[in-house]
C-alpha cells in the first residue's frame, strides 16, 4: 500500500471505511495496518493508548477479509477505555495494581461492536478510578492534548478522545459518569454521545463490589468519533447490546420528531466570551435549520451540581477512599481530597434525603424539556484547563464544578447528551458544545448536532501540535501550572 493511500485511510471516518471495505475498494487488513502505523508514529507523543492489539487486530482483519460483512462497522478499528472489559486484556481502571485483572469476556458494549464487525485495536488511557477531569495515572502516565500540549485533554475518556482526534482510530468507546465522555471530546475537538443510563448494557466479567448507587443511576457507556454520522451508527449498534448480566438494560427505541423541537440555549452568567460566541453561532445554525431557539437556562443547575458533588463524595468516602489512598496516584488523591472538602460527605439521613430529592429535580427538568426538548449549552464554561489545574486546591476544583454544572446535570438527571465541535479559540483550542434531551431520545440530539456540525466543521484528524514538552505532567501543588 502506498503512502498516499495509507494517509487517506487513517483520515477517513468509520462509516466511510466500512463502505470502502464492503465495496472491495480496500481491505480490512489495509485499514487496520494504516491505523497501526499511525499509532506507531503518533502515540509516543500523545500517550493515548496503553495497549495495542497488533497481532490480534491483524488476525481479526484477515478473518474479516475472508468472510462476508458482519455489520455496519465491518473491518473498522475501534479503541476501548480501560474501565470496559476486553476479553483477554486487563481492565485496569488506570491503576497499576489492577494490571493482572484480566477480563474473561467482553463488556456488552464491546461485544456489540464486535458483532457489528468492528476490530478492537487497542486500550486507552484514563485517570485512575476514572475520577479526574484530566487523564494521567501512575501506570501509564499522562495523555497529551494534541491541539495544545500544556492544556488538559480532559477526562476520564481522555485517551479515546485524543486517539480519535489524531487519526489513531476513527471510533472510541468510553464511559460518562460526570462528563467523562463530553469533557474530553470538547477539549480534543471531537464528538461524543453520552447515552441514557440503561440504553447500553453494562457488565464485567471480573469480581468486585457492586457499583455504587450513583454509578448505577448516572453512568453510561458511549462512543467518541470525528463525525455525528459515526456516532449515530455506533449508537445504533450499541442499542443492541442486550446482556443477561445486566437486568437494567432497557430495549427502548427512539421516536422520530415530526417537527423541529424548541431549543433552550443555556448561556449562564460566567461563561468564557469565546465559548459564548461559539454557542451563539450554534444557536444561529439551529435557528436557520428551523429549530425555534430561546436563550433560557434550565432549572436548578446550581442545586443539581451541589447534590451531585455531595452524593459522590459520600460514596467515595464510604466505598473507595481507602483503596484510592493505597493504590491511587498522588494526583488522584490531591483532587479527591479537594473535592471532599468542597462537598463534605453526608450522613445516612442526609444521603437518603439528597438521593430522594433527585426525583424532584428530575420532575422540574421533565417539565422544562416538555417545552424545550433540547438544551444547547457548553460542555465547560471555560476553555481547556492548563495541565495541573485540578490539583490546585479547593478553589480551583470549585471553579471546575461550576464550569461543568450543565454537564454534571445531564448525568445526575439520567439524560443523554451529544457533544459536537463548535469552533477553535484564538489560542488554537477546540470548543465543544452539547445538546441534552429527554431519556431515550438520543436521535433527537444527534439530528440537531448534525446541523451544528455542518455549520462548524472541525479539521480533524490533526497532527499533534509541536511543543518540546509534550508529555507535560503536573505534580500536586497549591496552585496550577
Amino acid at each position: 500500500m502506498n503512502a498516499s493511500r495509507d494517509s487517506a485511510l487513517w483520515t477517513r471516518d468509520a462509516v466511510s471505511l466500512a463502505a470502502l471495505i464492503a465495496e472491495g475498494t480496500v481491505t480490512a487488513s489495509e485499514v487496520v495496518e494504516a491505523h497501526l502505523d499511525r499509532i506507531e508514529r503518533v502515540d509516543p507523543e500523545i500517550g493515548a493508548l496503553t495497549t495495542v492489539f497488533t497481532e490480534t487486530a491483524r488476525a481479526a482483519a484477515a478473518a474479516a477479509d475472508r468472510g462476508r460483512p458482519a455489520g455496519p462497522l465491518h473491518g473498522v478499528p475501534v479503541t476501548v477505555k480501560n474501565n470496559l472489559d476486553v476479553a483477554g486484556s486487563p481492565t485496569t481502571w488506570g491503576v497499576a495494581a489492577l494490571g493482572q485483572a484480566v477480563a474473561t469476556a467482553d463488556a456488552p458494549a464491546v461485544a456489540a461492536l464486535r458483532r457489528a464487525g468492528a476490530i478492537v485495536i487497542g486500550r486507552t488511557n484514563m485517570p485512575d478510578f476514572a475520577t479526574r477531569w484530566h487523564t494521567d495515572n501512575d501506570a501509564a502516565g499522562p495523555t497529551v492534548n494534541p491541539w495544545y500540549p500544556t492544556r488538559s485533554p480532559g477526562g476520564s475518556s481522555g485517551g479515546d478522545a485524543a486517539a480519535v482526534a489524531v487519526g489513531m482510530t476513527p471510533l472510541g468507546l468510553g464511559t460518562d459518569f460526570g462528563g467523562s465522555l463530553r469533557v474530553p471530546a470538547a477539549f480534543c475537538g471531537v464528538a461524543s454521545l453520552g447515552t441514557t443510563p440503561g440504553r447500553v448494557a453494562v457488565a464485567s466479567s471480573l469480581p468486585g463490589p457492586a457499583p455504587a448507587p450513583t454509578n448505577q443511576l448516572f453512568a453510561a457507556p458511549g462512543p467518541l468519533a470525528r463525525t455525528v454520522r459515526d456516532l449515530t451508527t455506533a449508537y445504533e449498534v450499541l442499542c443492541d447490546s442486550a446482556d443477561r448480566r445486566d437486568p437494567a438494560w432497557i430495549p427502548a427505541r427512539d421516536t422520530a420528531d415530526t417537527v423541529r423541537p424548541a431549543v433552550a440555549v443555556a448561556l449562564g452568567a460566567d461563561i468564557d466570551p469565546q465559548v459564548r460566541a461559539a454557542l451563539l453561532r450554534c444557536a444561529d445554525a439551529l435557528d436557520r435549520a428551523g429549530y425555534p431557539v430561546a436563550e433560557l437556562d434550565p432549572p436548578q443547575l446550581g442545586e443539581v451540581a451541589a447534590d451531585y458533588g455531595r452524593l459522590v463524595s459520600t460514596e467515595v468516602v464510604v466505598q473507595r477512599r481507602d483503596a484510592m489512598r493505597q493504590v491511587g496516584s498522588a494526583g488522584l488523591n490531591t483532587f479527591v481530597d479537594a473535592a471532599i472538602e468542597l462537598f463534605p460527605p453526608l450522613d445516612l439521613a442526609g444521603y437518603m434525603s439528597a438521593l430522594g430529592e433527585r426525583r424532584t429535580r428530575r420532575a422540574a427538568w421533565s417539565e422544562f424539556l416538555a417545552e424545550y426538548p433540547i438544551v444547547l449549552g457548553p460542555v465547560s464554561d471555560e476553555l481547556p484547563w492548563p495541565v495541573g489545574y485540578d490539583l490546585g486546591g479547593i478553589a480551583q476544583v470549585a471553579t471546575m464544578y461550576a464550569a461543568h454544572r450543565l454537564t454534571i446535570a445531564a448525568n445526575y438527571l439520567g439524560l443523554p447528551a451529544v457533544t459536537v465541535p463548535a469552533g477553535i479559540s484564538a489560542e488554537g483550542l477546540p470548543i465543544g458544545v452539547q445538546l441534552i434531551t429527554a431519556p431515550f431520545a438520543e436521535r433527537r440530539a444527534l439530528t440537531a448536532a448534525a446541523r451544528i456540525e455542518a455549520a462548524c466543521p472541525m479539521p480533524t484528524p490533526i497532527s499533534p501540535a509541536a511543543d518540546p514538552a509534550r508529555r507535560t505532567r503536573a505534580e500536586p501543588t497549591s496552585s496550577s501550572r
